[in-house]
């Protein structure tokens, strides 16, 4: 019996210019599926090589018809050899038999779904009609979080900052052509956050610092930080009132991530986790409540995610005629 392998790249991928609509549709289905249960999740894992400042990013899941693993590299000093930050590859099986069926290209797909990830889970938990986000980082899926929330929001201030003004310009410049608004860019963490009312923190620190100062987040807001490294001050969680998490299955999993020390000093627990997004997504559970309710949005990224955005655009592919097969056995 021969067996092939489909195979997207990344020229493959741009060829297939989702709208932002097929991403959020496919990434959102993901989420409500595992809402509902109907997701098999494991939590990440992380290998350090300790060759440089890096790491690689193990995810695993079974949505639908695909068992999937993603293995995604990330390695800060990448630019410094012109390579980007992370790069990563998704494997698909069958999870009957356990037949290979298809490896894809996922640098992209962990910039679109991590954005949004970040998109969907404030269209469930941000304020009414919000008028000012707040964004750090410029990486990959910095883009796709802007771009993304910005669709569904069509917010009347963007505010953009990161710690290189090499990539911090370049980031606004290509938001504001794509967007066809004006984004600002900002010098500091305190002029891109204070008093915004969608708060997202995605920054490449190097090891967890204290820059995010509460004093900065108003009632009401949406704090969404995911940066693997926490710039949350302990403190910080003091002033919310609601957490929310894609997976609560990987709260304790790891070393990195934005509420890590919080946890570790238990200021955080599993009880204090109203619901995760996918049960809002899917009904199951309450989001917001009230419109003064100080709301943190934690997601660490899930296979699930992936895998359902990663099957999406096998299918468009499959129709385009522009899959690769390859011979397996």
């Amino acid at each position: 019996m021969s067996i092939e392998i489909e195979y997207l790249g990344g020229p493959q991928i741009k060829e297939l210019a989702l709208t932002d609509e097929q991403i959020l549709d496919a990434v959102e289905g993901g989420l409500i599926a595992a809402g509902r249960g109907d997701t098999v999740i494991e939590p990440r894992m992380h290998l350090a090589p300790g060759r440089s400042d890096g790491h690689f990013n193990v995810l695993r899941g079974v949505i639908g018809d695909y068992a999937g693993v993603k293995v995604v590299g990330d390695f800060v000093d990448n630019y410094k050899s012109g390579l980007p930050s992370e790069m990563a590859l998704l494997n698909l099986f069958d999870p009957v038999n356990g037949a290979p069926k298809a490896v894809i290209d996922a640098a992209g797909i962990t910039d679109m779904r991590t954005g949004a990830v970040t998109a969907i889970g404030a269209k469930h938990l941000a304020p009414e009609k919000p008028r000012i986000l707040g964004h750090i980082g410029a990486r990959g899926t910095a883009y796709w979080n802007v771009r993304l929330l910005d669709h569904l929001f069509d917010f009347e201030e963007i505010r953009v900052h990161s710690r290189r003004p090499k990539s911090r310009e370049p980031f606004g410049e290509r938001l504001s052509q794509d967007l066809g608004k004006p984004v600002i860019v900002t010098e500091d963490w305190e002029s891109c956050l204070k008093d915004a009312d969608i708060m997202v923190e995605a920054s490449r620190l190097r090891e967890p610092t204290p820059m995010f100062d509460p004093a900065w987040v108003k009632p009401g807001a949406l704090v969404i930080p995911y940066g693997t490294m926490s710039s949350l001050p302990l403190e910080f969680v003091d002033g919310i009132d609601a957490f929310f998490m894609d997976d609560l299955g990987q709260m304790n999993a790891g070393d990195f991530g934005a509420l890590r020390p919080h946890i570790q000093a238990g200021k955080v627990t599993r009880d204090s986790f109203r619901a995760e997004i996918g049960e809002v997504a899917a009904g199951a559970k309450p989001g917001r409540k009230s419109a003064d309710e100080t709301i943190l949005f934690w997601h660490r990224g899930l296979a699930t995610s992936d895998i359902a955005l990663g099957v999406r655009m096998l299918e468009l592919a499959r129709e385009r005629g522009i899959v690769m097969r390859l011979p397996y056995a």
